[in-house]
């Protein structure tokens, strides 16, 4: 497929390809050779990170108590 540069710099992806990647509003940019490579990424805000980890640590079956007394032991190293 052709795409072209605008005086701005701008180039519009064809909607073909758009429409596999939904959701998706910003890309990694990098070369590789005289390729140009574009990388979907999904920006999440500081609460989805937190909700993750919480999750994790309930499916681990960790307590209150076994997270302070992980950061006791690594704070007395």
């Amino acid at each position: 497929m052709l795409a072209k540069k605008t005086v701005k710099n701008q180039i519009t992806l064809p909607k073909s390809i758009v429409e596999k990647i939904p959701d998706t509003d910003y890309f990694e940019v990098s070369l590789r050779g005289e390729e140009i490579v574009l990388k979907p990424v999904r920006i999440e805000g500081s609460g989805a990170r937190l909700n993750r980890v919480r999750a994790k640590i309930k499916a681990l079956g960790l307590t209150e108590k076994d997270i302070n007394d992980a950061i006791r032991w690594a704070r007395d190293r």
